[in-house]
């Protein structure tokens, strides 16, 4: 947490491997796979929401139930085929925690993960969010956000910038 422009995304890439640091290093993250939920929503706007969910599976065949647990979850059980241009901008973000749970990753990287959801549909995704990143041993999750109940809902270790 901290005041916008403190740093928090440019250390959030960093450590995601997106970006250089201008000095120092990480250590401990070589060859972990990382999953991220930016703050803009980078959908493919042609694709389908199930269709963006699955474009970070390996074997879409495979994770097809999954996919579809998760977007019913979401509350986007009606909205699985419509294209992603097609969504309000609420719908988007929950595509794209969607997209970032179901990747096979050891690190996950929230930046501002519930902006613009609306207030009836984010207690359900912060508890969505919440067991399934959390289900699994040797998972890290990284959640930047301005909001102290957010923080304090996912848990973990508050680091304020």
């Amino acid at each position: 947490m901290g005041p916008s422009g403190r740093g928090k995304t440019t250390l959030a890439y960093i450590i995601g491997g997106l970006i250089k640091s201008d000095s120092g290093y990480i250590t401990g993250l070589e060859g972990k796979r990382t999953s991220f939920v930016f703050q803009e929503d980078r959908l493919l706007d042609w694709e389908t929401a199930i269709g963006n969910v699955l474009f970070v599976t390996k074997s879409i065949r495979q994770n097809q139930e999954k996919a579809d647990h998760l977007l019913m979850q979401a509350g986007l059980s009606e909205s699985m085929y419509k294209k992603a241009a097609e969504l309000s901008g609420g719908m988007k973000r929950r595509v794209c925690l969607c997209r970032a749970l179901i990747a096979d990753y050891e690190l996950l990287i929230l930046d501002e993960p519930f902006k613009g959801l609306d207030s009836g549909i984010k207690p359900l995704i912060m508890t969505m969010v919440k067991e399934h990143s959390l289900r699994s041993e040797g998972k890290t999750v990284i959640c930047i956000t301005h909001d102290l109940t957010e923080a304090e809902f996912l848990g973990g270790k508050l680091v304020t910038m």
